[in-house]
């Protein structure tokens, strides 16, 4: 893996903080791939493992993995089996990160494409290192005095992850059940109160991916991105409760903002692949950028790690060997 050692500006010094398993704990590889049916779906910590090996009947923690117990030949088993581990675990308070438990499930596939292997609360997928994948919608403005700026939300502090912190204006997980751009409508109509005539205008940009680890386990990312430009004269309204407020930023207040520790930091490189996006950061000055970043290829591979080939497992080959 390519070392990142030279000097940092603001925005790599970011980058490196939303990908901090990439650069630290993926070279290591003290993690072993989680397989289900042949296929690799996550990474497991050295800490998860220890627990885990407490439930042989469901997890085979083998040299080079840790193996959803074969005999589980279908969606529902398999979801019920861990399903009722992670309940136990909930209950004796094993992981921190089960207190946040949502009674929202994601489902766990090989590729997002193909059928899922088993469901899992969105809380847990962190310990077995799913791959999540989530819709953000950013809002946007061009003010006629302050130039481009973007819509923010604050967290409300009630939430069970990152509470109180500065956030994208619309974001969420894709949920069982729900596809990409019913996602990011539904949670711009809930989180924003934004009204369909102008939903209408809403862009799909691509998508970022980043791989973040914290002490509730590890975070590969994959973030599909829309954008929507505003009227001046609107205002976001929050009508899920999950929100306390918005603003409105711009550019150079949001430069601030998301080096902030007040900001989520698996959200900002959804603002800095904005910020590419429009022009604002830039490798050369002059032009429409603004901002001249030094490590501009750095950055944007940082923006788009490789997680569809991190993980590689493949599933048995006819003759049943593993093809890797």
């Amino acid at each position: 893996m390519a070392s990142y050692k030279r000097s940092s500006s603001p925005f790599l010094k970011i980058a490196k903080k939303f990908n901090c398993f990439y650069i630290n704990g993926l070279p290591k590889r003290h993690c072993k791939p989680f397989v289900v049916e042949g296929h690799q779906v996550g990474l497991v910590r050295p800490d998860i493992m220890v627990e885990l090996l407490r439930y042989p009947e469901v997890f085979i923690v083998r040299p080079d993995s840790v193996e959803l117990n074969p005999a589980f030949r279908d969606f529902d088993e398999r979801t019920a089996r861990v399903e009722q581990v992670l309940q136990e675990c909930r209950a004796n308070n094993t992981f921190v990160t089960l207190k946040g438990w949502r009674n929202e499930c994601y489902n766990v596939h090989s590729v997002l494409t193909d059928p899922p292997l088993l469901r899992m609360d969105r809380s847990a997928t962190c310990l077995f290192g799913i791959r999540n994948y989530g819709v953000t919608v950013n809002g946007f403005v061009h003010d006629s005095t302050r130039g481009l700026c973007m819509w923010l939300q604050r967290r409300s502090p009630t939430k069970e992850t990152w509470p109180g912190k500065w956030d994208n204006m619309v974001s969420g997980g894709l949920s069982v059940g729900y596809g990409v751009i019913e996602t990011a409508i539904k949670e711009a109509q809930e989180e924003a109160g934004i009204p369909e005539n102008m939903l209408k205008d809403i862009r799909p940009a691509g998508a970022v991916s980043f791989f973040f680890e914290s002490e509730r386990g590890l975070f590969p990312n994959t973030e599909y991105v829309f954008d929507l430009k505003l009227p001046s004269d609107f205002i976001p309204k929050n009508n899920d409760g999950e929100v306390e407020t918005f603003d409105l930023l711009s550019i150079n207040e949001l430069k601030e903002m998301i080096a902030s520790p007040d900001f989520k930091t698996t959200s900002s490189p959804i603002v800095i692949d904005f910020l590419v996006r429009h022009g604002v950061i830039s490798p050369e000055t002059g032009g429409l950028g603004r901002i001249k970043e030094p490590n501009y290829a750095q950055l944007l591979e940082l923006l788009h790690v490789p997680l569809q080939t991190i993980y590689h497992r493949a599933p048995p080959s006819e003759n049943g060997d593993k093809v890797l």
